[in-house]
Order: structure tokens, then C-alpha cells, then sequence
């Protein structure tokens, strides 16, 4: 998958993972997109300042801190840049703050870079007449509504795992345990 205009197409990829962020980058390069990487927030506050950019793929989690506040910044330097929230962490909760930030989309890792550039240059109308009707949906498990409903909880809480751990009354240690595993897929 290419864009009409990719040569001219300057994208910021915000990854801690260096070995995930070479793969990309490079695969991106070799479909003409100039990729610039950042490994944290703060580096890649310092390129949002430097290069205007069109296209923008976030790691959610930048080794416990968010990318979501670089939607806004990125948004006011380019407000048709296209932002995808890519993250190994995916729940609904940090999915409706990103698109509520200003984020174009969002994909659970792990992802190959044609499912990257396809979440990226699909518009969110497309994607949402693609999403399959509520009764086609396999009910999720459990494991899952629990993993969602921690995630919600921790949200509100503005990623206070302390006051998450109060309010579902849970200890906190049991809490920290639950965030480091992947979540279930259904």
C-alpha cells in the first residue's frame, strides 16, 4: 500500500521499542515515506517544533508514560495531519481518548507495517461501516471485560495506579501485576 504522494510525506514515529521502530522505519522508507523516530515523548516533542509532519504513528505506552499528549501539539503545528495509536496494551477506555484527543486511529500490536499504513490512511468513517454489527460480535470473555474495565478505571484515575488500586479495591501490587500482562484478545 503506497500514498499518491508519498514522496512528499514526512512521518513521525514515536516507538521505544528500537527493534519494532528500525523494522518500521525501514519498511516505511522503502515506500518512499521520510520517517523520523523519536523514542520518548520528549524527543519527539523536540521534532514536532522541527518538521511540519503528515502522518504521525504513536506508541501508546512510551516506558510508562503516554503519546497522548502529542496529539494536540501535532494537531496545532498540522491540523490534517493523520495520527494513528499503535500500542501491545489496547483496551476501549485509552481507544475513545485518543479518538476524543484527535487521534485518526488506533491499532492493537502486534501489527506489520501494511496494517500501520493501512489504519493510517483509512478515514474513520471508512473504518467505522466496516465494524461488524453488534450481534455478529462474539461477546467478550471475563478476562477481557476485566482487562477493559481496569483500563477505564486507570484512565479516570489519570494513570493514578494508586488511586485505581483504592478504587477497585484491589492491592496495588495485585494491580501492577494485572497492567504488566498483555491483555486478552477477545
Amino acid at each position: 500500500m503506497t500514498n499518491l504522494d508519498s514522496s512528499a510525506s514526512n512521518t513521525l514515529l514515536v516507538e521505544d521499542d528500537e527493534v519494532f521502530a528500525r523494522v518500521v522505519s525501514r519498511a516505511m522508507s522503502l515506500r518512499e515515506y521520510s520517517v523520523s523516530h523519536a523514542a520518548s515523548a520528549d524527543s519527539a516533542r523536540q521534532l514536532i517544533d522541527e518538521i511540519a509532519f503528515d502522518y504521525a504513528i504513536l506508541d501508546l505506552n512510551l516506558g510508562g508514560e503516554t503519546s497522548l499528549s502529542l496529539i494536540q501539539p501535532l494537531k496545532q503545528h498540522n491540523p490534517d495531519i493523520r495520527i494513528l495509536i499503535l500500542t501491545g496494551y489496547a483496551s476501549i477506555a485509552t481507544a475513545v481518548e485518543a479518538i476524543k484527543l484527535g487521534a485518526d486511529n488506533y491499532l492493537a500490536k502486534p501489527a506489520d507495517t501494511d496494517e500501520i499504513l493501512a489504519a493510517l490512511l483509512v478515514g474513520n468513517a471508512e473504518s467505522v461501516r466496516e465494524a461488524p454489527e453488534p450481534a455478529q460480535m462474539e461477546p467478550m470473555s471475563v478476562r477481557r471485560l476485566e482487562w477493559e474495565h481496569i483500563q477505564k478505571v486507570l484512565q479516570e484515575n489519570e494513570g493514578n495506579i494508586s488511586a485505581t488500586a483504592r478504587q477497585l479495591k484491589m492491592h496495588r501490587r495485585t494491580l501492577q501485576r494485572k497492567l504488566q500482562k498483555r491483555p486478552v484478545a477477545k
